[in-house]
């Protein structure tokens, strides 16, 4: 089954609960999927790895919304957005621990070559390549910038 199927099928199981919160982010999340592909340029298909792109970007712009809800004392609208964060992460594949995308980075920069800080740019045009999916981009770069300037 993939995503969007899945998707469809938790959206049916929410309504039966009566979990609105969960219910919610989920019509969100299908509303994408289906903008995504009825878009132009589309086959009228949506690829799981499309999916996964989607989800990731729907669930940094919660996190970043709660972080500017925080930062406002509305404390009640930025635990509304990290809810809907916890649904969209359960379609997303397991994150990367530190140590995990350290030791990657590290076989990365040695295959790239880069020493210096200057030659970021190519470190991070494969690492944002290959962990595609697996890490967050901001931990990419904050990673790989520690390593080159250490």
């Amino acid at each position: 089954m993939n995503l969007f199927d899945q998707i469809s099928e938790d959206i049916k199981k929410a309504m039966l609960a009566r979990n609105h919160a969960e219910l919610e982010a989920l019509r969100g999340v299908k509303k994408e999927f289906l903008e995504a592909k009825t878009a132009k340029g589309g086959n009228g298909e949506l690829s799981d790895e499309a999916a996964v792109r989607i989800l990731q970007k729907m669930a940094k712009q919660g996190k970043e919304a709660a972080a500017l809800f925080r930062e406002q004392n509305r404390n009640d609208l930025a635990e509304e957005y990290l809810a809907q964060v916890a649904v969209y992460e359960r379609y997303l594949p397991a994150q990367m621990s530190a140590d995990e995308l350290e030791k990657v980075l590290r076989d990365i920069i040695a295959q790239v070559g880069a020493t210096s800080p200057q030659e970021m740019g190519k470190v991070m045009g494969v690492a944002t390549k290959q962990l595609a999916g697996k890490a967050d981009g901001r931990a990419i770069s904050e990673t790989v910038k520690r390593l080159l300037t250490a």
